[in-house]
């Protein structure tokens, strides 16, 4: 069944009958999709150990799916809204399904990358395709719904995802955590057969590979540069030459994407200030969680000395808190208003970034839970209404881009979560071990440096006493890390707070409408050209036409 041409005023009779059983492969794929990222964080201890990944290696394995999956986005939302939404899924699932059997045969970190980026390709036409079908199966008073238990997917997949990981990694090779997500791959597939509606944009758009091409240089300059800065130094010409491509060149996309008549990314969009702050917001929330991600699995494993199965377990409360608080996030928003809402959201993750700050090396479970707590309340909170202003800024014949933006802002900000701060938490770990390499032998003090497994693994083969000092020194070393990192999170979140409550990223009718306007000038002024182009003879052919038949009148 093909839904009728997307105008954003979807009615009842209009919309697809079996749209809830649409939305729950919508769900099945974003958790394909979110599951990726999450399920791999307690993987990276096994991976150091077993792979003598280091730090940087073992970053560039999690910031590669990431950088891909935002690199690309753009230009899968677009190909989705040309071309057909409902194949740019299958295409993605297809993808992603081959890159995880591949991933689960690989014998080295460097192949591991690689098809985590092969998996950031099929991400990045899965997750953009799901919330434009999602926008263009249900009418606007379903919506927010829809929206809110999209996005309550997440939280299943931060739940479900590792769980099974850990309990795959205690009885398995480090491969098996890559085959958690194929029955789901298969499910989604068979079921996007046969319940997804085919949608596509009817205004066909043209490719923008040039844009494509300095979205994913820029991105990739900026994140190479966080993730390599504490190996290479932060004032190194190769991290500041990395940090000026970055800005340089996505620079050179806005420009670009400004001159084109028909943007991948409609630049103009960001006038509003809700849409923009939206967007800047929904990058630091998703910074802020995959950071914490990343730096709380090691501590669990490595720090306080529990088994992958073991972190799991206790690591469920952070889907539990999304899960309850994200279904009361539209009520809540609706009493307080957006502004307010995503402003306490913020600053509940500023509070838990406070409380990270207080955990030691020795620190009870129930210490994490308590940190945990506000900040994956303050997540789920802050994201519904800021998905729901990304969307609401653009039209529904559009709704692949605007997908795409918000799909866009979280994975920058996961990927630059994992590299800004992993970076600082690893400079961090790195200067507070130099007093202590003395310690253990000149031969492997790179390895003591590069991540805290290889410290650990060091440690063991010290004698006894030696050993266990080192051990604790590295445990706190990474500890200071952490902590240093969680006060960058809590400045980014007060700051987010100031400025999501100045400006509220609320639905603006009024805007959406300016968009839709403006969509339809675009349109005709692209008719107009398409006619000046194709018919420039045709007003001299009528000229002669009337005269030839006025002389025969005549005659």
């Amino acid at each position: 069944m093909a839904l009728p041409a997307a105008s954003g005023k979807l009615t009842d009779e209009q919309a697809d009958p079996r749209r809830w059983l649409t939305l729950a492969v919508l769900c099945l794929s974003l958790l394909i999709v979110t599951g990726g990222n999450t399920t791999l964080n307690i993987a990276l201890p096994v991976l150091s150990r077993d792979l003598a990944a280091s730090e940087s290696q073992l970053q560039w394995a999690v910031a590669a799916y990431s950088l891909v999956f935002a690199g690309l986005l753009f230009t899968t939302g677009a190909l989705g809204d040309r071309y057909g939404r409902k194949g740019a899924l299958q295409f993605g699932l297809a993808i992603f399904f081959v890159a995880s059997v591949l991933a689960s045969q690989s014998s080295d970190i460097t192949q591991i990358t690689i098809c985590r980026a092969v998996m950031g390709l099929g991400a990045a036409f899965i997750m953009p395709s799901t919330l434009s079908i999602l926008v263009n199966v249900f009418p606007a008073r379903e919506r927010a719904k829809a929206i809110a238990i999209w996005a309550t997917t997440t939280g299943v997949a931060g739940a479900t995802g590792p769980l099974i990981a850990g309990w795959a990694l205690g009885h398995f090779w480090y491969g098996s955590a890559f085959l958690v997500y194929v029955p789901v791959l298969v499910v989604a597939f068979v079921g996007c057969w046969f319940l997804v509606p085919t949608s596509r944009s009817p205004h066909e758009q043209r490719a923008d590979p040039l844009g494509s091409l300095l979205s994913i240089v820029g991105i990739g300059a900026l994140v190479y540069g966080f993730i390599e800065a504490p190996d290479k130094g932060w004032t190194a010409p190769v991290t500041l030459a990395a940090f000026a491509t970055g800005f340089v060149v996505l620079t050179l996309f806005v420009l670009w994407e400004l001159h084109r008549d028909e943007p991948m990314l409609d630049m103009r969009y960001f006038r509003n200030p809700r849409f923009s702050v939206g967007s800047g917001a929904m990058m630091l929330v998703f910074l802020a969680m995959y950071g914490v991600l990343l730096l709380t699995s090691q501590y669990f494993q490595l720090v306080l000395g529990f088994t992958p199965l073991g972190t799991s377990v206790r690591m469920l409360p952070i889907a539990g808190i999304m899960l309850v608080v994200t279904p009361f996030t539209p009520r809540f928003t609706a009493r307080l208003g957006a502004n307010r809402a995503v402003a306490v959201g913020m600053c509940s993750i500023a509070f838990g970034f406070f409380l990270f700050t207080r955990l030691g090396v020795d620190s009870p479970v129930w210490m994490c839970w308590l940190a945990m707590a506000p900040l994956m309340a303050g997540i789920a909170m802050a994201m519904s209404p800021m998905t729901a202003a990304i969307m609401s800024a653009v039209p529904a014949s559009r709704a692949g881009a605007g997908s795409a933006m918000n799909d866009a802002t979280r994975e920058v900000g996961a990927s630059l979560g994992i590299a800004v701060l992993g970076s600082i938490a690893a400079s961090q770990y790195t200067s507070s071990l130099q007093d202590s390499l003395h310690l253990v032998p000149p031969a492997a003090r790179s390895a003591a440096e590069a991540s805290l497994a290889g410290a650990l693994q060091i440690a063991a083969r010290l004698p006894p006493r030696l050993g266990d000092a080192f051990a604790a020194t590295a445990q706190q070393a990474f500890t200071d890390g952490m902590h240093l990192a969680a006060l960058v999170g809590i400045a980014l979140a007060l700051a987010a707070a100031c400025i999501t409550y100045r400006y509220p990223p609320s639905i603006d009718r009024s805007h959406r409408a300016a968009a839709l306007a403006g969509e339809r000038a675009r349109e005709r002024g692209r008719a107009r050209a398409r006619r000046r182009a194709a018919g420039l003879r045709r007003p001299r052919e009528a000229r002669r036409t009337l005269t030839h038949m006025t002389t025969s009148a005549r005659t």
